[in-house]
């Protein structure tokens, strides 16, 4: 792929900074797509493959990191009451006026991303002409249901470990994060040794993980944090703009946990892709890439 010019810059939001980058021309005709990442949490890296639509068509793909995270201004003195839904929403809509694209625009959320795009969605904003759900639940409860499905299947050893650190708290000792890392590698990213873009992320949030303790809890799988009663399922009839679901066949987001977009949402399609897990976009990116592709192309 050739090129693409980008450009970085930092929006001003109630007293801090949220880095941005831009790649493409945002004066060009497709529709800009906002891409959000997951976590919460996490940072844009790993869902910096997705820059790569600018060059299949044309399109200014827009990453961020959101408030907490990566090249954005951390909080680590923030609890609880800080870090909630509504903070990151009113980030996404200064961030769609400082960019003048409030009017007209695609949104791409990965994971926790989807879950905020969901929201930002049964708001009916006028300018939001598409949505892409990525790899996400649309209920907290029924995410850790299957969470702990899938890790009855592990190894007898690994599930006693994670088992026995979790009644002992002790969920920073090494041996419960190398054992966690066995379900990481099965159901969040296939790819083994993780890609850069992948590692950078979860290297960030090993320095900082304020937002996705708070929010979450310690691992995928133990949620215990503000989000952990989290529901949209009762709203996604809401959602106008045409939506395309994904998901990966070994994804911690099983069918049953995307299940409530597929049903609820009024207009949305859905693409499973069959070697993946969490990151489809890593795990068969150009497959994944086109399939983006060609649903914002319908309806630009």
């Amino acid at each position: 792929m050739s090129a693409v010019a980008s450009m970085e810059g930092r929006m001003p939001f109630r007293g801090y900074e949220t880095w941005y980058r831009v790649t493409g021309d945002l004066g060009s005709g497709p529709l800009p797509l906002v891409v959000a990442h997951g976590g919460p949490g996490c940072t844009h890296d790993y869902v910096d493959s997705f820059k790569g639509i600018s060059v299949l068509d044309g399109r200014a793909v827009i990453h961020y990191d959101q408030l907490g995270n990566g090249k954005s201004t951390h909080l680590p003195e923030k609890g609880p009451d800080f870090w909630t839904v509504d903070l990151f929403l009113a980030e996404l809509d200064a961030l769609l006026a400082h960019l003048g694209i409030a009017g007209r625009y695609a949104f791409l959320g990965q994971s926790w991303g989807g879950m905020l795009g969901a929201e930002h969605a049964v708001r009916r904003p006028a300018g939001l002409k598409a949505l892409i759900v990525a790899n996400s639940p649309a209920n907290m409860h029924t995410w850790v249901s299957e969470a702990n499905r899938l890790r009855r299947d592990l190894p007898a050893d690994v599930q006693e470990t994670l088992l026995r650190h979790e009644a002992a708290g002790t969920l920073t000792d090494p041996e419960y994060i190398t054992a966690s890392r066995v379900f990481y590698d099965r159901h969040v990213c296939r790819v083994t040794p993780w890609p850069d873009d992948v590692a950078r992320t979860f290297a960030a949030m090993d320095q900082d993980n304020t937002v996705y303790r708070n929010m979450n809890g310690p691992t995928e799988f133990h949620v215990i944090g503000t989000m952990k009663d989290w529901t949209i399922e009762d709203r996604l009839h809401l959602v106008e703009a045409p939506t395309l679901l994904i998901s990966g066949a070994h994804d911690e987001a099983t069918p049953e946990v995307v299940r409530p977009y597929r049903e609820r949402v009024p207009n949305c399609a859905w693409t499973l892709f069959p070697e993946s897990s969490h990151m489809p976009h890593v795990e068969e990116k150009e497959a994944c890439l086109a399939v983006v592709s060609q649903f914002l192309k319908t309806h630009d």
